[in-house]
């Protein structure tokens, strides 16, 4: 395919998938689920699993192979503009006296349900041979298993909490922190798994820990200061000083994804250590331009995702191996995160709210799945479970969020208020003057 071939496809790939991303996040809205869930369906609606097996043909135009590289670097420049701007907008004061809180959740969150996931693939071998697995399961795809339901999906969940106005909360700031840490936690080890698909010639694992581990303390420790003594002190124009910081984020992200980790922690990273205004307020000439730009772009980034999602039929057997591997994601996450954030000191409102955030898997765990499944630990059927599992906890979201806000107002004796209002947690310090930043999209 020639350049201007190539361009044309291009630009008419790009459009459609602005307007049915974006018209479906609407829609999503309108049916009381975050903008970023509809964006997510549409995302995979646009690949096989729904335009490949309506139109072939259709899909193979609009996404010919040769801008595939294209889309895909869109879609990584889009996630790293998102977390950055979410790195910057968490108020880290909030975990004030909780950072054990946020440590404890996340290795609740992660080591519950991995010993769940991995206790039962070699307790029903058996039912997973009937779904194409080997009889005898090799390590590998035990432990994988395990990772596929300890999996938290960071910017879905980032998005559930700035469109449920939780993002200057105890439980969203420490839904958000633990996520982190646990999507370590869950990359570390799928990288454990897949280690032996590693390229030759790859840097060793020991290596770029240290390298990660020297990275992040070389940001925490100088990061902040260096921007304060370059961008801070000298009166730069807004749109400089934007673009200035966005390079500093995209290098940030390069860093991480060269490390062998992925570009979003390198992103939240940079957001995470950029200094906010006098009084600890948020600089708007940042926040509103980044918002706007990843809402823009983030569809990209679903798009992507979804090319790599089959979702073919299920027989009886399957959607029963579905509804189990549902409940039980779901138990394992809203029960290990609910019960360690009330032991932590949350109150069980609180707590219960944590418990549900972390049981968001989304894309991410649908990047996992594929990973599996190209590397050979999972087979075609098993998948397409997964890959349902995926989405149900993650459309489950919402609702059960509202559910729990229906009980903390029924016990307070009050009236039910509107569902994106913020729960109110009066032990939170005042983030500074301004309001929060308004949801994707």
């Amino acid at each position: 395919m020639n350049p201007d071939v190539m361009i044309t496809h291009l630009v008419g790939a790009s459009a459609l998938i602005v307007l049915v991303a974006h018209l479906a996040g609407w829609a999503a809205r309108r049916v009381g689920q975050p903008y970023i869930v509809g964006q997510l369906v549409a995302g995979i609606a646009l690949g096989p699993s729904l335009l490949g097996e309506i139109s072939p043909s259709l899909r193979a135009t609009v996404f010919p192979p040769a801008i595939a590289p294209v889309l895909s670097g869109l879609s990584q420049i889009s996630l790293v503009l998102f977390l950055f701007a979410v790195g910057y907008e968490l108020d880290l004061r909030v975990l004030r006296g909780r950072t054990r809180a946020a440590f404890g959740v996340s290795i609740a969150s992660f080591a519950v349900p991995m010993a769940a996931g991995c206790g039962g693939a070699l307790i029903f071998q058996r039912q997973l041979h009937a779904l194409g697995m080997p009889r005898h399961l090799p390590v590998a795809s035990v432990l994988f298993l395990g990772v596929a339901l300890s999996i938290t999906a960071v910017p879905v969940l980032t998005a559930i909490v700035r469109e449920n106005g939780l993002s200057r909360t105890v439980p969203g700031v420490i839904a958000v922190s633990a996520a982190g840490m646990l999507d370590v936690l869950g990359w570390t080890v799928l990288a454990g798994t897949m280690l032996p698909t590693a390229p030759d010639g790859a840097l060793s694992w020991q290596v770029r820990l240290g390298l990660a581990v020297a990275f992040v303390t070389a940001m925490l420790l100088g990061g902040r200061r260096l921007l304060l003594a370059t961008l801070w002190r000298i009166q730069l124009d807004p749109s400089l000083r934007l673009a200035l910081l966005v390079g500093f984020a995209l290098a940030s992200a390069w860093v991480t994804n060269a490390l062998g980790l992925h570009v979003i922690f390198g992103a939240l990273l940079a957001g995470v250590v950029v200094p906010r205004e006098r009084g600890g307020t948020l600089d708007a000439d940042l926040v509103r331009p980044l918002n706007e730009i990843s809402s823009l772009l983030l569809p990209f980034f679903f798009v992507v995702s979804g090319q790599a999602v089959a979702v073919g039929g299920l027989d009886g057997a399957g959607l029963v191996t579905l509804v189990a591997v549902t409940v039980l994601g779901m138990a394992v996450k809203i029960g290990s995160g609910t019960v360690t954030a009330r032991l932590s000191g949350l109150d069980k409102h609180d707590a219960r709210t944590v418990g549900v955030l972390l049981s968001t898997r989304g894309l991410t765990e649908l990047i996992a799945l594929s990973a599996g499944l190209q590397a050979g630990l999972l087979s075609r059927r098993l998948y397409t479970i997964l890959v349902f599992m995926a989405l149900a906890t993650t459309l489950l979201t919402q609702p059960l969020l509202k559910l729990v806000r229906r009980l903390r107002l029924r016990e307070r004796g009050a009236e039910a208020d509107g569902p994106q209002e913020p729960l109110p947690v009066p032990e939170a310090p005042a983030a500074g003057s301004g309001e929060p930043a308004a949801g994707t999209g």
